[in-house]
């Protein structure tokens, strides 16, 4: 949707102030004590999209590229509304977490006097953002069938419209001196929610924290949101009590464009959550999901008796009861690996027990003397053509199972992808959605190879 022509409350910041707003931005940038190192600079030429952050010099390891006070930090600690917020903390709480951010960038956005204006005019009108959420169902379905993305969706949907009735409206509504819902749209709450998916960041928790404490809420770090993704990055962004610093983690040469990492991301992450994928065989991180229930249903179709059935749901009962599976989860499998190996494991071993053998190991509750080699553990593709026939069978039928959940087949994208003519005439979504579909089916066909 065209935003910027609804945010008319002063203007939209893209419409007003400077004709070049990348200069604005750097002017505040120097007011705000952001400090960027004279050896890089931000253009829109020679990135791989919009904004991007370029060596004006050779780079070593380890230079600092710019520094973000805290203060420059945009987030529900920094908003001028910060007060408003903490006095309604309770009434806030939502799943995700986001509402108190979202908030302040619903008023920030709009507010012709906000301190955050400059950066914002540097923010890509939002009729550009190209998340699947935006995609008519239609056309979701038909490119993103069996990736993943179609639920990750519709529970983002779901979502966005209940916090937007139940939390975000009922606080508006108490505050009309600040907000107002003919300009404070869901059209706009739903861009903003796009908007922090993609650029917002969130702050590591300390390892000691990490089981006890709720993630850090996300927030918005002015000139580090410049900076584009791939999974082969070059800097990483490091917090400190004062501020936030951005560091180069390989040699960078002169005109190179510096990269960022949004984390170790599967091609279906990065185009459900930041609206792009990495072309094949770029992303090293990509990985296919098998769901859980998928290997359920192929050890159902092994099952020749009702007996032998009735012992696979038995088999269910007990990894739900063990937590390695549930009916929503699914296992995660890499290039090299299988990221979710020990619910994998075990869920492979409980489903191939014999009557017998199953009872005796429930009777242990799922504990058993330590005999079997360590490497039952680790899937790997070295370790999986090794593993007992059994378990291969069972992994092998899931994948194949997972393979009929999509559209296409593999030798259908692989031609398309190596025709440049035929590809070079997708759309931008059809493009993205190929490379998503290919990298997971790739990774499958490579399972079926290893288990065969």
């Amino acid at each position: 949707f065209q935003m910027e022509k609804q945010v008319t409350a002063g203007g939209s910041p893209a419409e007003d102030g400077r004709a070049d707003p990348l200069s604005g931005f750097l002017d505040w940038c120097e007011k705000v004590g952001l400090e960027l190192s004279p050896k890089v600079y931000v253009s829109k030429e020679g990135t791989v999209s919009d904004y991007g952050l370029l060596a004006r010099e050779d780079l070593q390891i380890g230079e600092v590229l710019f520094t973000i006070p805290r203060a420059a930090l945009l987030s529900q600690h920094t908003t001028s509304i910060r007060s408003l917020l903490e006095k309604d903390q309770a009434s806030l709480e939502s799943q995700s977490g986001w509402v108190p951010l979202l908030l302040s960038l619903l008023h920030e956005y709009t507010a012709s006097n906000s301190h955050w204006r400059p950066y914002f005019s540097l923010w890509p009108d939002f009729s550009s953002l190209d998340h699947p959420m935006f995609w008519p169902e239609e056309e979701r379905v038909r490119l993103l069938q069996g990736t993943g993305i179609l639920e990750a969706v519709d529970k983002d949907l779901a979502n966005i419209q209940l916090e937007y009735t139940s939390i975000i409206l009922p606080f508006m509504e108490s505050h009309l001196d600040l907000f107002d819902p003919k300009l404070h749209t869901p059209e706009l709450y739903q861009s903003l929610v796009a908007f922090v998916m993609a650029y917002s960041f969130q702050e590591p928790l300390d390892e000691e924290d990490e089981d006890e404490k709720e993630p850090n809420p996300p927030m918005m770090v002015p000139m580090a949101d410049i900076l584009n993704h791939v999974a082969n990055h070059n800097a990483n962004l490091e917090y400190s009590l004062e501020c936030l610093k951005m560091v180069t983690t390989q040699p960078i040469s002169k005109g190179q464009e510096i990269f960022n990492t949004y984390g170790q991301m599967a091609n279906w992450q990065l185009l459900h959550m930041y609206g792009f994928a990495e072309p094949y065989p770029g992303n090293t991180d990509d990985t296919a999901d098998i769901q859980m229930v998928t290997v359920r249903r192929a050890a159902l179709q092994g099952a020749s008796t009702e007996a032998e059935r009735q012992l696979v749901s038995e088999q269910w009962d007990f990894l739900c009861q063990l937590e390695m599976v549930g009916e929503e989860g699914a296992f995660v499998i890499g290039w090299e690996e299988v990221l979710t190996e020990e619910e994998l494991s075990m869920t492979l071993k409980v489903l191939c027990m014999a009557a017998e053998e199953f009872k005796e190991f429930k009777e242990h509750e799922g504990w058993e003397e330590d005999t079997e080699d360590e490497e039952s553990l680790t899937l790997s593709n070295e370790t999986i053509p090794r593993l007992k026939a059994s378990w291969k069978k069972l992994l092998r039928d899931s994948a194949l199972l997972t393979l009929e959940s999509y559209r296409s087949d593999l030798k259908a994208e692989q031609d398309l992808l190596n025709d440049k003519v035929a590809y070079g005439k997708l759309s931008p979504r059809e493009q993205q959605a190929l490379q998503v579909r290919y990298g997971q089916k790739r990774i499958l066909h490579q399972l079926l190879e290893l288990t065969s």
